[in-house]
């Protein structure tokens, strides 16, 4: 699994800075964050839609599209796929309310 996410970011990387007229991610590149962003919700959106729809397949494909879209974003943002699985690792063993607790109180 972290073999298919690990080729995903770097080709991510690779066509961060390419022409964008030449790859769909480029061009979300050369549109700036904001317009990732929107993508990621838009993406966000139809999985839940596709989650309470029943239908397994529409999910996976929304899924992908989201991850996809999640991975572009952390890119932009300077975050490795690496440092949001380190802090799930982190997170692994904790109680979900004491750790949202946790956030709460620092602000997050």
């Amino acid at each position: 699994m972290r073999d298919t996410l690990a080729r995903l970011e770097q080709t991510i990387a690779e066509r961060a800075n390419a022409a964008p007229d030449s790859s769909y991610v480029a061009s979300l590149f050369a549109k700036g964050r904001g317009k990732i962003a929107q993508k990621v919700g838009e993406e966000a959106t139809e999985t839940i839609i596709a989650a309470l729809s029943g239908d397994a397949d529409h999910l996976t494909a929304e899924a992908a599209d989201l991850l996809f879209h999640l991975m572009i974003l952390l890119n932009e943002g300077g975050v490795a796929f690496d440092d949001v699985l380190a802090e799930l690792d982190r997170r692994e063993g904790v109680s979900g309310l004491v750790e949202k607790a946790a956030r709460e109180y620092s602000g997050e």
